[in-house]
């Protein structure tokens, strides 16, 4: 396969397995040309990308921005708190003002499921999701699953439990489309009361015991807790989720085998894991940061053949 199945990358679900494939290759090679001592390629010199953060971002953000200049891509940031959406302009309005100064892609992270699939149907550009609310995120999932592939060898036939927050988590979801897509076995772990009801109909199974989770996996995802997207409280206290859903050293070292921990930032250190299993070297959230360039180069650069034509 020399080119992607789809015009826009807006979530795993309309992914083939042979798109990530083609993504991962690509990926490989972008991650030789950013460890270069020059790490720029002139691939892109005629694309123009636009980011636009609706919400707030750092790690994706900086890296998709990193990625497209890596590429010599033209760059436009447009932070919506800065912009006339606070004054009550549309999103199509928005983008479309955007796209007539000649942008070629877009890049978006919006709070509301589905932006990127209705703006893909209204505007003429190729647009990225970088996460619309509780629904998708699908770089984070793809660079997750690279960092697998490049610790393990391969995704195929190995055990993976997300841990935690599985209700609001964006990323739990597009994991859980990839990993499956790849023929990994997933499970998810944490509070009832995180867990959304249709969770068991995507083929996963739901272990509400910490240690058997750990036993039975070769990696542990394990999610942030996000305060920010709970307007009611779904557990007693954080403490609580800490001693029943949180990693530490002791933990691991009383497993009979050694995991593979990740974590897709920002990590309450802590809560979700402590510091000294964050630090230690079966943690690879660094190389999931680093792997993350790689994979947005290769996303953007696949896309952008494809306009080109």
């Amino acid at each position: 396969m020399s080119e992607l199945s789809v015009n826009h990358l807006l979530g795993i679900k309309y992914l083939k397995e042979e798109d990530i494939q083609l993504i991962f290759e690509t990926a490989d090679h972008f991650k030789e040309v950013i460890n270069r001592p020059i790490k720029k390629v002139p691939s892109l010199r005629d694309i123009t990308i636009a980011n636009m953060f609706f919400e707030n971002s750092t790690r994706t953000k900086l890296s998709f921005e990193l990625a497209e200049k890596r590429l010599s891509a033209d760059v436009v940031n447009f932070s919506a708190s800065q912009s006339s959406v606070a004054k009550g302009e549309t999103l199509i309005d928005t983008v479309n003002n955007i796209l007539s100064m000649k942008v070629d892609m877009v890049v978006m992270r919006h709070p509301n499921p589905g932006a990127g699939v209705f703006l893909s149907k209204h505007v003429d550009a190729s647009i990225i999701n970088a996460g619309d609310g509780t629904h998708e995120h699908p770089t984070q999932a793809l660079l997750d699953s690279y960092s697998i592939r490049e610790r393990l060898g391969d995704v195929a036939g190995k055990n993976v439990v997300i841990v935690g927050d599985i209700l609001h988590s964006r990323v739990a979801l597009s994991n859980i489309f990839a990993l499956k897509l790849q023929g990994a076995n997933v499970k998810v772990c944490g509070p009832k009361t995180l867990m959304p009801k249709y969770i068991t109909s995507l083929g996963v199974e739901v272990e509400t015991d910490l240690r058997a989770a750990l036993e039975w996996c070769d990696v542990a995802n394990m999610l942030r807790v996000q305060n920010e997207r709970m307007d009611i409280s779904y557990f007693p206290s954080t403490r609580e989720y800490t001693q029943l859903f949180g990693v530490n050293k002791k933990i691991l070292d009383s497993l009979d085998k050694e995991i593979i921990i990740m974590h897709p930032g920002p990590i309450n250190r802590g809560v979700e894991i402590t510091s000294d299993v964050a630090d230690s070297k079966q943690a690879i959230i660094l190389n999931q940061v680093e792997n993350g360039v790689a994979i947005r180069m290769a996303v953007i650069y696949l896309l952008a053949s494809k306009i080109k034509q």
